[in-house]
C-alpha cells in the first residue's frame, strides 16, 4: 500500500526556528480544544504547512512521557492534517500551528486522534474564514 503524498510530517512540514516560533506566539491567535492548546498564525514563508509540539515539564516530569506525548500527537496530526493542506493548497496561503499539550494525564492515541480531529477541523474552519 503507497502511501499519499500527503500523509507524511517531513522535516520541511516541521515549524522550527527560534524567530519564527517567538512570533508565531507574538502574533499568533489561539483556541482551546482540551486538552490542546492550538496556535497559529496566517504566514509562512517556508512552506504551505508547518507545525510543531510541546508538552509542558511541569505535568510531566519524566521526559519518557513527553516523549510519548509528543510522538502521540505528531502521529494523529500526521493523519488529520490532509484536508487544512489541501484548503490551504487551494487558496494558495500559508500557516503556522503550534499544538501545545495542556492535560495533566497521558492520553491514549484514540483519545489523542479525537482531540486532532477536533483541533484540526477548528482551524480548517478559522483559517478559511480569515484567509
Amino acid at each position: 500500500m503507497a502511501l499519499r503524498s500527503g500523509n507524511t510530517f517531513s522535516k520541511k512540514e516541521r515549524l522550527s526556528g527560534r524567530k519564527v516560533i517567538e512570533s508565531l506566539f507574538n502574533r499568533g491567535s489561539a483556541f482551546n480544544v482540551f486538552p490542546l492548546r492550538v496556535i497559529w498564525l496566517p504566514e509562512n514563508n517556508r512552506a504551505t504547512l508547518q507545525a510543531g509540539v510541546a508538552v509542558s515539564s511541569r505535568h510531566f516530569k519524566r521526559a519518557v512521557d513527553r516523549n510519548r506525548i509528543k510522538r502521540l500527537m505528531k502521529e494523529a496530526y500526521r493523519l488529520q492534517k490532509f484536508p487544512l493542506e489541501e484548503q490551504l493548497t487551494k487558496s494558495g496561503k500559508q500557516l503556522s500551528v503550534f499544538f501545545l499539550f495542556t492535560g495533566n494525564e497521558l492520553p491514549d492515541f484514540d483519545q489523542m486522534k479525537l482531540t486532532m480531529e477536533k483541533a484540526i477541523r477548528k482551524l480548517t474552519e478559522l483559517t478559511h474564514g480569515k484567509l
